[in-house]
């Protein structure tokens, strides 16, 4: 039987033997595996990996694809469910939670950037910076505020009544990184932020994600090929066949 994989980071060293002291961790995965199939046809995503991610941190995930970084992506966003082991995710126990109980927890406590932007094409980009807030039936005239606000910290303000369609690719980023981040989540997980964008337009991405996530306290996690945005990450954990590579 293997021995397990444990990681565990500090704000105050930097590398993979870096241990917690004193400071809180925003996500723990505790011996997680992530199984697809039974018998001969399984297929090992995920093999009893453990971790722990310090609050305020930029952590990038990388590794060749199929290495298993997208599937603890989705672990780490409650899309999925591991097969084995838990995850907590600003102390609250995954595992414990309904299925109904994790969307709420989703689009209040979680953020999401994705490749293909993922906008809502009905709705303009000011509704769709809104949806974690309509969802919940929460939005206030203090909330409009923010959100224009927001649009205006992220050059995208006098797109506020266009839809995505209407806009390049580059701004519907910025417009999805508005949406993730408008309400202030504890965890930022974005996935190949940069992989449909120009080189030029991606480094201003990059530059985005990291001015929010230090101007609002947010701990990123992001998937990523990309040497460029790891490299801009505080830390880096590479995955090699469901494992962490040391």
């Amino acid at each position: 039987m293997e021995e397990k994989t444990t990681l565990l980071f500090s704000s105050n060293t930097h590398g993979p033997e870096a241990r917690v002291t004193g400071t809180q961790s925003i996500a723990v995965v505790d011996r997680v595996s992530k199984i697809y199939g039974q018998s001969e046809n399984q297929l090992i995503a995920l093999n009893d990996v453990s971790l722990s991610i310090e609050s305020g941190r930029s952590i990038a995930l990388v590794g060749r694809s199929g290495s298993g970084k997208s599937t603890l992506l989705n672990l780490l966003g409650a899309v999925d469910r591991p097969t084995t082991g838990t995850i907590k995710i600003d102390g609250t126990d995954l595992s414990k939670m309904t299925d109904a109980q994790l969307a709420i927890f989703r689009r209040r406590r979680l953020g999401f950037v994705f490749q293909s932007f993922h906008l809502v094409p009905s709705l303009t980009v000011f509704d769709n910076v809104a949806v974690p807030w309509t969802l919940d039936r929460a939005m206030t005239s203090d909330r409009k505020i923010q959100i224009h606000q927001l649009l205006d910290r992220l050059g995208v303000a006098d797109k506020a009544h266009r839809y995505p369609d209407e806009l390049s690719g580059g701004q519907q980023q910025r417009i999805a990184i508005a949406r993730a981040v408008v309400h202030r989540p504890a965890l930022l997980l974005a996935d190949e932020p940069t992989g449909n964008l120009d080189a030029h337009t991606g480094r201003v991405i990059l530059d985005l994600l990291d001015e929010m996530r230090r101007e609002f306290g947010i701990t990123l996690v992001m998937a990523t090929h990309s040497q460029e945005a790891a490299e801009r990450c505080d830390q880096r954990i590479t995955l090699s066949d469901g494992r962490i590579f040391e």
